[in-house]
């Protein structure tokens, strides 16, 4: 069988394919459901739970703002339908959706490359279909990385991919892994009312764009409600379903209902056989593209978690326009930049980042200002009665322009997207804390104290 284009995975994959691509013949492949990590797996369900998540623990704090509430509970069973009800619903109407394309063929299967643009497609009753294409895109994501020592251990675990799907939040949870995924899904079954214990082998909770400001005063925070293990990490897993024992190199140990693998994800480049297909992968196990996101095959091109520096659904998507553009506009081809890209943790406190955090400021620009305003400082903190968010500005003192910002704090993943405009555009700090009227008072003014604060600072 042969196809103009062929699209392996379809999740942001999928949305390369609009209608310019009508004329020609299109092949998706997708091996579990379409619709990919974020839709079925990930940051949407995940985001679903998070929001009943901060209900539970706004009912349960309802006594500082003068509201009775009797009983509050989070039910785990009706909640986790409801989710997996909507997205399981999206995946089936999408996968509909496109079988029901006159230009479309999905394909239902595992793909692996059997030479230059050539792929078998291996179904589950173990049928096979060959495929060639005049062009391919790569774009079948990653998955969780799982430690050795679980795995040998033969002991059953959860990753993200399965954990939101479990019948009932257990009692003990552990959590292998401090990184966003683990401080969400803590978040998620401590307010279904598990007891909450993190391993990290870092002193601190996150990493990677988050400020070290930001991590010292979340992982703070979580130590009042969570038993963190901090700067250990597995030596051992014992017991028995139900009953698990996790040996620390410090010599502790931790006993739990369940254990939950959060260290990590990696590419899925080793499961398409690329040796044959002319892909060239990195050490890191991403697939080599240039800045159009060609591969070093011909005719071949690859986005999102199997090849990005950057594993966020936003930037996959980006990705998914410049590739849908080069495919129909060989030409004249975009490139793609992740220059600027936002990122953010729903956890409870949210966090949100963009930019360089201060640590790289002091290395790359030690001529760097600081703004800063704790949400207490403005109205609408007063009353959220928050005492603990705030909102961090870096400006570079010579040009005033922005180089990061950092928020801590409810609404904080809305807040950022401020500062991500104004630094795509340019836009100086003293002009974007002056000439825009900030509504009052509405939580922004946060950001606009945060700016304020960078002229005393001058």
């Amino acid at each position: 069988m042969h196809h103009d284009v062929v699209i392996i995975g379809t999740g942001s994959g999928n949305a390369v394919i609009d209608d310019t691509f009508a004329d020609l013949d299109v092949g998706l492949i997708e091996e579990r459901r379409a619709g990919g990590t974020c839709l079925n797996y990930g940051c949407i369900p995940s985001k679903m739970l998070v929001f009943s998540a901060d209900v539970t623990d706004t009912v349960a704090t309802s006594g500082r703002f003068n509201v009775d509430a009797e009983s509050y509970g989070l039910r785990w069973t009706a909640l986790r339908d409801r989710v997996f009800g909507v997205t399981d619903a999206r995946s089936d109407e999408g996968r509909k959706g496109r079988e029901d394309s006159d230009n479309i063929t999905f394909h239902q299967g595992h793909a692996e490359f059997t030479g230059p643009r050539q792929l078998r497609v291996t179904g589950e009753d173990g049928t096979s279909v060959d495929i060639t294409a005049g062009q391919i895109v790569i774009a079948n994501g990653g998955r969780p990385v799982i430690p050795p020592l679980v795995e040998e251990s033969g002991l059953p675990y959860e990753t993200s991919d399965t954990v939101m799907r479990i019948d009932a939040a257990p009692k003990r949870l552990a959590i292998l892994g401090g990184g966003y995924i683990a401080a969400e899904l803590a978040h998620v079954f401590a307010a279904a009312g598990s007891h909450i214990t993190i391993v990290e082998k870092s002193d601190r909770l996150l990493g990677g764009p988050q400020d070290g400001e930001l991590r010292d005063a979340f992982t703070a925070l979580r130590h009042a409600d969570y038993d963190l293990r901090l700067g250990t990490e597995l030596s051992g897993l014992t017991g028995r379903p139900g009953a698990l024992v996790l040996q620390l190199d410090d010599g502790s140990t931790v006993e739990a209902d369940v254990l939950l693998v959060a260290s990590g994800r990696t590419p899925n480049s080793d499961r398409l056989n690329l040796d044959v297909s002319g892909v060239e992968v990195s050490d890191d196990g991403r697939i080599v593209v240039d800045e159009f996101l060609r591969t070093t095959a011909e005719g071949v091109f690859a986005l999102g978690d199997v090849s990005t520096p950057i594993p966020l659904k936003h930037v996959a998507n980006r990705e998914a326009e410049v590739v849908s553009y080069n495919l129909r506009h060989p030409d004249s081809l975009r490139a793609i930049d992740r220059e600027r890209v936002p990122s953010a943790v729903f956890a409870n406190p949210q966090m949100a980042s963009v930019g360089i955090t201060e640590e790289v400021c002091r290395e790359q620009h030690p001529d760097y200002l600081v703004g800063r305003t704790p949400y207490a400082d403005v109205a609408y903190g007063w009353a959220l009665q928050d005492d603990t968010g705030f909102c961090k500005v870096l400006v570079d003192r010579e040009t005033h322009l922005i180089l990061g910002a950092h928020v801590m704090g409810p609404q904080a993943a809305t807040l950022i997207q401020i500062f991500a405009v104004a630094m795509e555009f340019g836009i100086r700090a003293d002009d974007l804390a002056h000439r825009p009227f900030w509504i009052h008072p509405a939580l922004t003014e946060v950001v606009e104290n945060a700016l304020r604060d960078v002229e005393a600072a001058a």
